[in-house]
């Protein structure tokens, strides 16, 4: 259903969530309520002149949609604050924001993040394939992700969404680890003769980090939703979402296709993870397997063993993960 708002804000709501086209800052603060959002995943406009790239790298435009707004270089700092402490307004205590930017005004975004009570969880950075070709320096071909967390409550990070902890690949190297690890390799993807917005996030990209930071049912917000990649992935996961999108034409172009997703419908292609759930996991500690942990620890250490085979074997022994051996370990000041 389209809505005005008796403002320069107009809004469609879905069963999936509300979309609003219009300014963000204004926009937000006026219809998103305090703490009512889980996760933010947003690609803020990079003030480098996006909107005349084209001119610069000869890229074909024919399907692009017109309307992109960038914002002027001097007026970034300025801007990047407003938006930030938005978005720490309506995350809920506990909700994670990722924020990807490139290299130019990033200094900006960190600056009006230090000014936020929102904290550092990771810097991630996100490698793609066929970065603009220069002659006089080095290739840029990669983005940062930058993902704080709100202070005050349990953040959602849900561990072996992807891959189990025990799942290895051909070399033997944990797979759980290796996709966790803070440097990703994600290429972008290219839609020739479908329209589509002037920068778009991967969908890869996207339901990675829905799947980690997030639950089923959960708000999942964009605040500049450009081509509605991230609405597209969060809804296909069974997530709610809403946003904002400046640009009318971007808006109506993308707005119909999000009416007729099927909430879920992403959901069978996801790669299920092999988990191996431990009997005693986050039962409490016995007496007896306390001294069964030492003596055990004690006599394959006095062996040879290492550390790393002494704490798998006893993990299988016990029922117990391997973080929940070690810690137990430290606690009776066994493991020297």
């Amino acid at each position: 259903m389209l809505k005005k708002n008796g403002s320069d804000v107009r809004c469609v709501t879905l069963p999936a969530g509300t979309f609003y086209n219009g300014d963000c800052i204004s926009g937000a603060a006026r219809y998103i309520p305090d703490g009512s959002v889980d996760l933010i995943i947003t690609d803020p406009p990079y003030g480098i002149g996006g909107d005349t790239l084209h001119k610069h790298y000869n890229r074909n435009e024919e399907f692009v949609v017109d309307g992109y707004v960038e914002i002027p270089e001097k007026e970034y700092g300025n801007f990047s604050l407003q938006w930030i402490r938005e978005a720490e307004r309506i995350l809920k205590p506990g909700g994670s924001i990722y924020i990807i930017s490139g290299y130019t005004n990033l200094y900006h975004i960190l600056a009006a993040l230090k000014m936020t009570s929102l904290t550092e969880v990771n810097h991630i950075i996100w490698k793609y394939s066929f970065g603009v070709f220069t002659r006089r320096k080095f290739v840029s071909s990669h983005y940062h992700i930058l993902f704080y967390e709100k202070p005050g409550g349990i953040r959602t990070f849900n561990l072996e969404s992807r891959y189990g902890l025990n799942e290895k690949n051909g070399d033997g190297r944990s797979l759980n680890n290796t996709d966790r690890e803070d440097v990703w390799q994600i290429n972008r993807e290219y839609k020739p003769g479908l329209v589509k917005n002037k920068n778009e996030l991967p969908l890869e990209l996207l339901l990675k980090l829905i799947q980690y930071s997030s639950n089923e049912g959960d708000l999942v917000c964009d605040l500049f939703l450009g081509g509605f990649s991230t609405a597209i992935a969060a809804i296909g996961l069974n997530r709610r979402a809403t946003g904002f999108e400046i640009s009318s034409a971007m808006f109506d172009a993308r707005i119909c296709e999000i009416e007729r997703m099927e909430p879920g419908s992403l959901i069978p292609l996801l790669r299920a993870p092999a988990i191996q759930p431990r009997k005693n996991q986050r039962k409490a500690w016995t007496d007896e397997d306390i001294r069964y942990l030492v003596r055990e620890f004690k006599k394959r250490r006095a062996s040879g063993e290492t550390k790393k085979e002494i704490i798998a074997v006893l993990g299988d022994a016990l029922g117990r993960g391997r973080w929940a051996i070690i810690k137990a370990l430290k606690k009776s000041a066994c493991n020297k």
